[in-house]
């Protein structure tokens, strides 16, 4: 396997990794398809060391309709639906309405932080490729190492958590449906969530464009579906029964139900939902590299999605809560309380109706994350969507020789990592049969990897600022060095470490083992362990993100001499 040197100041005499033919082949005919010419979006992934690989075939709007199916988890309306337990039964009806929208806030500063390295690094590899462009070359390979993990440990957390959801919201229906005369056990729950996980792993066997064209158009009914409830609700409530603007957002919601936290901790439980349904920023770079003008089209998508459900997500939690009825009587039989809500005000017909409605996106945004979430350390090669990897661009991250990376012929995926991921997705939401509150580490496991996977380039950015061995070329969508760029920057990280800090803490007092929170073991465990095995071995065959072209030395002096005639040439007009 090839171990690469300094991508910046390798020559034209560097040897070069060895390929197999087929790979050369794949990556020039891709290339050279368009149009027969290089394009602009293609010139700037070569100059950066990569062989673009796919065809630039997604439109605008479906840059954003994928970006708002996948960062929103399941969908805005199911996200909202699977979490809505969590702050409204630890600090009450004011914590699910202002944590919402602070939270949502703070997302927009993580957000533009990670629109604006997207822009200077708009490839398939996302952050993972861009935190090794952001390092000086001696520490590409444990800052890879590092990124990799979390986004890896992350993206699995939110694969089991997303089917975990949907089970839980398909036994409420079910719970619902025999009106409360139904008994749902930890067993039963497992059980339909590896039913779900198997199910979407057959999904996953189909060839890319099948999987497109089942998915297609899903964005709208997610979006659809929040609206009509939004409608729904308020138009079967009678006004006499709404709750005052006290309840809604004032000190007469806030009700801690943690057993013993204060208030103000017990309030910041809430967080949780906001920040498990708007991760996954990075959507959108994983399909840069089909995207026409991705440097443009990527953060505007981010940006659409963030803004998108960050107002409607709140609008929908205050009529949710404005709707309630008596907080004592949720979350009911169900375990939901959402679905409660729902089924007080609109009847349990139109809830179950709509309940359906918003179980499609949820089950449309697992199919399409299981490639998303394929661990074969795509991550660590420059792709997470291993469907559409070519072998030559694994690492050997993995000691399995490449096994999991291998594409199948007959339907150009990655069979193999599919169903590992299926597989290792199963464990987490073994939590379950310690206990229903244990299982929420899931979520929150999910919003700790990412997130920290998130600001560690970013960190990076402004720490390697004016290093030698750096260089970072803004893109179209650039905060700038002053007050804003820097304002942004500083919050999301500060940010982002507070809320790691509160989803480790467990959510209801005295501690036992039913109600622990294993998220912080989790995630303090996969560090160690992935920590000691880079310091034993993996450092000697490691070496972070690889070029993927196979004369990268030809690329570089192309840039540097295309960099000197054109500064040439202003030299000369001057």
């Amino acid at each position: 396997m090839f171990e690469p040197k300094d991508l910046a100041t390798m020559s034209h005499d560097d040897k070069t990794p060895s390929r197999s033919p087929r790979a050369d082949v794949d990556a020039r005919s891709v290339v050279t398809s368009r149009s027969g010419s290089m394009n602009d979006d293609d010139r700037l992934l070569e100059e950066m060391g990569y062989v673009p690989s796919f065809k630039r075939e997604f439109s605008n709007l479906a840059t954003v309709n994928n970006q708002l199916l996948i960062s929103n988890i399941m969908g805005l309306c199911s996200s909202v639906a699977t979490t809505f337990n969590t702050p409204l039964l630890t600090g009450g009806p004011a914590s699910v309405t202002w944590c919402w929208i602070l939270g949502a806030c703070m997302c927009f500063t993580l957000g533009s932080s990670i629109a604006e390295i997207v822009s200077a690094f708009p490839t398939c590899g996302g952050l993972y490729t861009a935190s090794a462009q952001l390092c000086p070359p001696r520490h590409r390979a444990i800052v890879g190492w590092i990124v990799g993990w979390l986004n890896l440990l992350g993206q699995v957390a939110g694969l089991a958590s997303t089917e975990f959801g949907l089970a839980n919201m398909i036994w409420a229906a079910v719970v619902v449906a025999k009106n409360g005369n139904y008994v749902v056990t930890q067993g039963m729950t497992v059980g339909l969530f590896a039913g779900l996980l198997v199910f979407n792993g057959i999904l996953n066997c189909l060839a890319t464009r099948q999987l497109a064209h089942i998915t297609k158009g899903f964005v709208f009914v997610n979006l659809g579906t929040t609206t009509l409830i939004i409608i729904v609700l308020l138009a079967m409530t009678p006004r006499s029964e709404m709750h005052p603007a006290g309840y809604v957002f004032g000190s007469d919601g806030l009700v801690n139900q943690t057993g013993g936290w204060n208030n103000g901790l017990a309030f910041l439980f809430g967080l949780l939902s906001v920040q498990w349904t708007m991760t996954d920023y990075d959507a959108t770079a994983h399909i840069s590299e089909e995207v026409k003008r991705a440097a443009y089209a990527a953060p505007a998508a981010i940006f659409i999605a963030v803004i998108g459900t960050g107002l409607l997500g709140w609008l929908l939690n205050i009529v949710v809560i404005l709707c309630s009825g008596p907080l004592e009587n949720l979350p009911g039989a169900s375990g939901s309380a959402f679905l409660e809500i729902m089924v007080l005000r609109i009847g349990t017909p139109g809830a179950l109706f709509l309940w359906v409605m918003v179980h499609a996106p949820a089950s449309t945004a697992c199919n399409s994350s299981s490639r998303l979430y394929s661990p074969e350390f795509g991550l660590f090669d420059c792709v997470l969507r291993l469907s559409d990897v070519p072998p030559g661009l694994f690492s050997d991250a993995l000691p399995d020789g490449g096994y999991f990376g291998q594409v199948t012929s007959w339907t150009t995926t990655p069979l193999r990592a599919v169903w590992f991921t299926t597989i290792v997705s199963i464990l987490p939401g073994l939590l379950d049969l310690a206990s229903p509150i244990a299982a929420n580490a899931i979520f929150a496991l999910c919003a700790i990897a990412l997130d920290s996977s998130y600001i560690i380039p970013i960190f990076l950015r402004r720490l390697y600022r004016n290093h030698p061995e750096v260089t970072f070329k803004p893109g179209p969508f650039y905060m700038g060095d002053g007050i804003l760029g820097w304002a942004a920057n500083l919050a999301c990280i500060c940010w982002t470490l507070f809320v790691c800090v509160i989803f480790c803490i467990p959510t209801e007092l005295p501690v036992t083992q039913s109600n622990m929170n294993y998220a912080s073991v989790i995630t303090c465990g996969v560090i160690i362990l992935s920590g000691l095995w880079f310091v034993c071995g993996a450092h000697r065959h490691y070496k972070g993100p690889s070029s993927n072209v196979p004369k990268f030395g030809d690329a570089v002096a192309n840039r540097d001499s295309r960099d000197h005639e054109n500064e040439k040439q202003g030299i000369e007009q001057a």
